[in-house]
């Protein structure tokens, strides 16, 4: 099956208001930049986004947070966006904070049908609140539910026509889990080739959990935090 679409506009035809949509990456590494802008062109709004954090105040996710496009983030570090701080302290955004693994294992539940789990992370905290939480093994543990989407947006390296995608290096991060838990997953790639081209033993997500895949361009790629130094004379 040829899964193929012309670029993001086209790809996300039918993405509505008030969608829930996972989005991959960590920081602005592994940012589906392409679909990104698209949401942002097409001016689609009230979206609840579940991804690790919303970008910084200018890019990644950041610029849809910038347009009053989402109405809430399920995410888990968010420190480098000045804009989530103000709409969230100012009640003009809803958050629902999780420890890292937590959010990661929500949605890998999420992929798996797989409803809830407990987990000791968290348990008697703040986190746990109005959550059921039972003891095992002597360890009190909180359960935590399953997240998933209408739409998954995912940015990989590679990808086949069939949706068979490759991630690379730190890239990876949440999106495969990610990729899994959309009932659309739509990839944008930085090389599309043809069925057979990729080792099946590289494959890190299998087609079938891609509904919809186009050749991204124009990256920015930017860095988040620039850290450099004096070189030696």
């Amino acid at each position: 099956m040829n899964k193929v679409f012309a670029n993001a506009t086209d790809a996300i035809f039918d993405l509505q208001d008030g969608a829930t949509v996972l989005f991959s990456g960590f920081g602005l590494c592994g940012n589906p930049e392409n679909l990104i802008a698209a949401i942002h062109a097409r001016g689609t709004k009230d979206l609840t986004i579940i991804s690790n954090n919303c970008g910084t105040t200018n890019d990644g996710l950041g610029v849809l947070l910038n347009a009053k496009q989402v109405k809430k983030m399920v995410s888990s570090y968010v420190g480098e966006n000045k804009e989530f701080e103000r709409q969230f302290l100012g009640g003009e955004l809803e958050v629902e904070l999780n420890p890292q693994g937590t959010l990661a294992q929500r949605i890998r539940a999420g992929g798996a049908g797989i409803p809830a789990f407990f987990t000791p992370t968290g348990a008697g905290t703040q986190v746990a609140e109005g959550k059921e939480q039972r003891e095992f093994n002597g360890k009190l543990c909180v359960l935590e539910t399953a997240l998933h989407g209408q739409f998954a947006f995912v940015k990989a390296w590679k990808g086949d026509r069939y949706g068979n995608l490759v991630y690379r290096k730190t890239a990876q991060n949440f999106a495969p889990m990610i990729a899994t838990a959309g009932k659309i997953t739509i990839a944008e790639v930085e090389h599309l080739v043809e069925p057979g081209e990729i080792d099946p033993d590289h494959v890190h997500t299998p087609g079938i959990y891609v509904q919809r895949i186009f050749q991204g361009k124009d990256w920015r790629k930017p860095i988040e935090q620039r850290t450099t130094r004096k070189r030696s004379t």
